[in-house]
């Protein structure tokens, strides 16, 4: 009896370990879509967005290969692309009317429909971890403005001053508006960030962080920060991140709908997100989305010339890519 019960408990730990040993888990990223061609985007700028992209994806898996929860691994991979200015979200932000930056970022897991949000803020060096803050210790789901940066502060957040965010580039973006009287171009406002991931523990979560839409007045916030618009995640279904025109993306209930689609349609997550994708374009806005389900299925779908993108999964299977068709 004594062999017997070691052989079963042996046999237990086999089927354990080989259990484990398939966990299945999937990370994908998107650094905004818009209007791109490979005469326009040289291969050096090229090169630059596809290593960040590549260093952003090296992070998150080395994370969920050692068991790091869905949040950690989505805060971790979005702070990468908000310190890289190649991208509108945290150092690389966009310039408002004004000539400031002001940035949204939310967060969303799919086990608990826990969620937090940031907009307008102006101080806050990582966004992402902000909307952390707010899901994790606050008993609201979305801040902003002055108040927002107030609970960054409080919670210790890195703050920094406004001029941080510069960078040429957008801000030459805004001059160019400015002296044409234009409200926005779709070029000059990709770049939005985003991080769905599936972890090792059967977890999904989603995030999304801008600096939103050049020469943008008023206060505008638009997709990302709102949750179930431009950030989704459901354990039932998937997890999504948004990028395009916002206000279409508000108006659709964007990401949620993918999600309900998956749920009471029974749609697969690929046929989910081109579904909502051609009720963006029938609408005539623009944009993508990026998601993975509850299996660890990637969709990266968009209705633009390009999208920075990328996905690793726990299988080794990998890409990283930026114009239509690769």
């Amino acid at each position: 009896m004594h062999f017997k019960t070691l052989l079963f408990s042996f046999a237990l730990l086999l089927i354990a370990v080989i259990g484990f040993g398939q966990q299945k888990y999937a990370l994908v990223i998107h650094g905004g879509a818009g209007v791109m061609s490979k005469d326009k985007i040289s291969e050096e700028r090229r090169a630059e967005y596809k290593t960040k992209l590549n260093e952003a994806l090296n992070i998150g898996d080395k994370m969920l290969k050692n068991g790091a929860a869905a949040s950690k691994v989505v805060v971790e991979v979005i702070k990468i692309l908000e310190d890289s200015p190649l991208f509108n979200a945290g150092k690389g932000a966009v310039f408002t009317h004004d000539g400031v930056n002001e940035l949204d970022a939310s967060i969303m897991e799919g086990k608990t429909l826990n969620a937090g949000a940031v907009a307008g803020v102006c101080d806050i060096k990582n966004p992402i971890t902000a909307a952390l803050e707010v899901m994790n210790n606050s008993v609201h789901v979305f801040l902003s403005g002055e108040g927002a940066s107030a609970f960054a502060k409080q919670q210790g957040l890195d703050i920094v001053p406004n001029k941080y965010f510069f960078t040429e580039s957008r801000y030459q973006s805004l001059q160019r508006l400015l002296k044409k009287e234009r409200e926005r171009t779709k070029k000059d406002n990709m770049g939005t960030v985003g991080c769905a991931v599936l972890d090792m523990h059967g977890n999904l979560c989603a995030g999304t962080s801008t600096g939103g839409m050049t020469n943008k007045k008023y206060g505008r916030i638009g997709d990302a920060p709102i949750i179930g618009a431009g950030t989704y995640a459901n354990n039932k279904t998937c997890a999504v991140s948004c990028t395009g025109h916002g206000e279409y993306y508000i108006r659709l209930g964007f990401a949620r709908d993918i999600s309900a689609m998956m749920e009471y349609k029974d749609l697969n997550i690929i046929d989910a997100c081109r579904e909502e994708i051609k009720k963006l374009s029938e609408l005539k806005g623009t944009g993508g989305v990026i998601g993975v389900d509850a299996k660890g299925n990637i969709a990266m779908e968009f209705n633009t010339s390009g999208m920075f993108r990328g996905y690793v999964k726990s299988s080794g299977e990998r890409k990283v890519a930026i114009f239509e068709n690769e």
